[in-house]
């Protein structure tokens, strides 16, 4: 069993400021930092930290090999991402106030020059047992979830930043779709009545998470760990990174909550995003102290 992220990848610049910027307002922060990002990245790195085989399949730009080398340290499998010249490396301005609140602008750049005949080659590996992870900051989802479905492996398909137009012809394809609560009352708005997915995985930050079985109709639900936060970025990545894992490796549905609510909790807790995902032996501690 094994997980493939067609994902993004992206470098982060944080900065920190006393409050997020109101339209027109010029605001100094109060310091500044960069890191590894993208929610693909992100993915890739929960699932890899969780214990998965993980393979990331992607792009960059021909420079940032720092990015490679940070991938690599944390377990995640680079062969496949792609370095294409001409092309900026994904990027985000991530502004974070006192509260740990976010604001984030993303330059997607190489992760949208992703065209279908690059990934015929990566995908063709995948087997019935594997779990295929895609976002919305690439381009070529549909085509790697055909690819997937084909050979009956599993797709967990994070509708996020969430765009209707890019959800509709995904969802014939997918096999768990994963989004926050803001995200699932926009898809409920636009597109009322039974989704064509086996479930729904809904995160709700500080209320927990829920997973919807839509074959039997059971909702499993999973309380948020109560944790001091200091940043939320990636927080909602640790948690579908590591419930992918889990799942690969056979837990149930309750057990893959439990464990992915520790990670985002212990996750929060600690500045920065992929580089901030922490390791499943630390998580497992977490929640024992916790049970």
């Amino acid at each position: 069993m094994a997980i493939w992220n067609l994902g993004s990848i992206n470098i982060d610049h944080v900065y920190r400021l006393d409050h997020l910027p109101r339209p027109g307002e010029t605001l100094a922060s109060r310091s500044y930092a960069q890191g590894l990002g993208g929610k693909g990245a992100n993915q890739s790195i929960a699932a890899a930290r969780a214990g998965a085989i993980t393979h990331h399949v992607g792009a960059m730009g021909t420079g940032d090999d720092w990015v490679i080398a940070r991938l690599r340290d944390r377990g995640v499998c680079t062969a496949d991402i792609l370095r294409l010249s001409g092309q900026a490396t994904g990027h985000a301005i991530i502004l974070l106030d006192q509260e740990a609140e976010n604001s984030i602008v993303i330059h997607p750049g190489a992760n949208r020059a992703i065209t279908p005949a690059m990934l015929e080659k990566p995908l063709s590996a995948m087997k019935v047992q594997d779990t295929l992870l895609i976002q919305n900051e690439t381009s070529g989802q549909t085509e790697a979830a055909r690819i997937a479905r084909r050979v009956g492996a599993r797709v967990v398909y994070s509708a996020a930043p969430f765009d209707i137009e890019a959800v509709r012809p995904m969802l014939p394809h997918a096999t768990i779709l994963a989004m926050n609560a803001g995200e699932a009352e926009a898809l409920f708005a636009a597109m009322p009545g039974n989704l064509p997915v086996q479930g729904l995985l809904i995160t709700r930050g500080g209320d927990g998470a829920e997973y919807r079985d839509l074959m039997t109709g059971e909702v499993h639900r999973q309380a948020a760990f109560p944790v001091n936060p200091v940043d939320t970025t990636g927080a909602g990545d640790t948690f579908t990174g590591y419930f992918a894992a889990a799942l690969d490796r056979g837990d149930t549905i309750p057990a893959a909550l439990r464990l992915a609510a520790g990670a985002a909790a212990l996750k929060v807790t600690i500045p920065g995003a992929g580089d901030a995902i922490p390791g499943i032996e630390e998580v497992i501690s977490f929640i024992a102290n916790r049970a």
